[in-house]
């Protein structure tokens, strides 16, 4: 493989960019630490307490060679098949990510760098392909060795003139070759990857804009190409400045704009998946931690928020129904653990529109329709503000709301008042509760704060200097020094999550 073409960027300089992806790294850690291969060693990194529902967080190379995909479920790996179930640890993993980041500051200034995930970055070689007399594929080669001699993980290396096409050399090259070092430029590009199928292959491609994409009969990045740009505009909006580009091998962004990019915090997120079907007051709890959390997070960084948003996901009742009736009742237990039944002609009453045909009207129907139908129905429930839609987007369907807030503030009682109400208004308390999650919008500085006429600035000062005090003590004596009473109740996440990195056993 010989070198290739390389182009100018937006700043007129022609960029040599290497992207480095430590492979199945989590899997690869574990195997490492075990002295095993992971090439030959079946191994997933799950917490199988969880039970077998829980999601493998990588597996080994070997077992990939077996037909399973990565990010399955424990029950989803075949019988018969013995495996070696590893506990996440994230922090050991971060640990281990910044000693291999380590190395490659050894060959390359920061500035030059662009870490892209905990097992994958961006290196401009330009300016060290002459400092150190190699080409970029022996320079590739060179950081590949070293990370395997020194922590036994192999790495896969992708090369391009802009960072697209090193990013798409990484995922869709490199597989192809023996050393595991992949290359693009504009030539090999349209020879190699302007046909390449599927198109969720391609960086910044999802499955859903290739579905609307296929609408268009557009299969590839040679499809996009061909397609009218007032069609992609139409469809994507500014987005389509992302596909044009890149269905033309084109990126004008360089690792140096990233560095210089500040972001402009609007809104965060804070949200998790709970470990079992909750019921509406048991998820109240939960959502009430991750209100206190957030909050001191917003006053830790000196924001204020004007508006909130709340969405939940709920558990899938129609797995569990158990039996039909005669008399067209459907009886199951709820993820709650309570019994319930649901009537044909209830369910009919709810959900039918003059043109769709009642349960049971198809030949040996009944049961059928009356399960889908009683999905159909739990799409909707009467809350205090009315009839609310429960959407079906998503792995479990849901309900969400957002709301704005009359001033500017990281009040906690404010906030858990605000969220509280959203929380009745939103929250169809028949159903059992699986996913939550919440957000605070238009962020702003804290001197940005506003008030109505009903604020008590001396309380609130009291409570923001209460709040300080917490970050400091949590600071220093790690974050389960100080919590809420309820954090002690069974139902409680927030003393584990404290304990945790991302959502995961730290």
């Amino acid at each position: 493989m010989g070198d290739f073409d390389v182009e100018a960027s937006s700043d007129g300089r022609k960029h040599v960019y290497i992207c480095i992806d430590l492979k199945t790294f989590y899997a690869s850690v574990e195997c490492a630490d075990r002295g095993l291969d992971p090439f030959t060693t079946n191994l997933v990194v799950a917490d199988t307490s969880r039970g077998r529902s829980t999601i493998c967080l990588a597996i080994s190379p070997a077992m990939k060679k077996l037909g399973i995909r990565n990010r399955c479920r424990i029950f989803e790996i075949p019988q018969g098949i013995d495996y070696i179930a590893a506990k996440p640890r994230m922090r050991h993993y971060m640990e281990v990510s910044a000693r291999i980041y380590g190395m490659y500051l050894e060959y390359v200034s920061p500035q030059d760098v662009h870490v892209y995930s905990i097992d994958e970055c961006f290196i401009d070689a330009t300016p060290y392909l002459s400092l150190y007399g190699l080409s970029a594929q022996e320079f590739a080669k060179e950081l590949r060795g070293a990370v395997l001699s020194r922590t036994g993980i192999t790495a896969t290396v992708g090369i391009g003139p802009n960072l697209f096409l090193a990013k798409v050399a990484l995922d869709v090259s490199a597989k192809h070759e023996k050393n595991g070092i992949g290359a693009l430029d504009a030539e090999r590009f349209r020879q190699n990857i302007w046909t390449h199928r599927p198109l969720t292959d391609i960086w910044g491609i999802g499955p859903g804009i290739a579905n609307r994409l296929e609408a268009y009969r557009v299969y590839d990045l040679m499809g996009i190409a061909a397609l009218d740009q007032q069609i992609l505009y139409r469809e994507f909006g500014v987005n389509a400045e992302y596909l044009i580009d890149h269905a033309h091998g084109y990126e004008p962004c360089t690792i140096r704009e990233i560095q210089e990019y500040r972001p402009q915090a609007t809104s965060t997120t804070n949200g998790q998946v709970l470990s079992r079907n909750y019921s509406y007051d048991e998820a109240r709890t939960v959502l009430l931690e991750m209100v206190d959390t957030s909050v001191l997070d917003l006053v830790e960084k000196g924001l204020v928020a004007s508006g909130i948003s709340l969405s939940v996901g709920y558990g899938n009742e129609a797995r569990e129904i158990r039996r039909l009736d005669a008399s067209g009742t459907a009886s199951f237990v709820d993820g709650c653990g309570h019994r319930r039944t649901s009537m044909a002609t209830d369910i009919e009453m709810q959900t039918s529109r003059p043109h769709q045909q009642t349960p049971g009207s198809s030949p040996g129907g009944k049961a059928r329709d009356l399960l889908a139908d009683s999905d159909r129905a739990a799409r909707v429930f009467r809350g205090e503000h009315g009839l609310q839609a429960v959407g079906a987007r998503g792995l479990y369907p849901r309900s969400g709301k957002q709301r704005r807030l009359g001033e500017r503030t990281n009040s906690r009682a404010k906030l858990r008042t605000a969220f509280e109400s959203l929380y009745r208004e939103t929250v169809d308390p028949r159903r059992p509760i699986k996913k939550t999650n919440i957000g605070f919008g238009d962020l702003l500085p804290e001197e940005m704060a506003t008030c109505d006429l009903f604020t008590d600035m001396k309380a609130e000062q009291r409570e923001r200097s209460l709040q300080h005090a917490i970050i400091d003590v949590k600071g220093r004596y790690g974050k389960n020094a100080l919590v809420m009473g309820r954090s002690l109740r069974p139902e409680a996440t927030g003393r584990e999550r404290n304990n945790q990195v991302g959502g995961h056993h730290a």
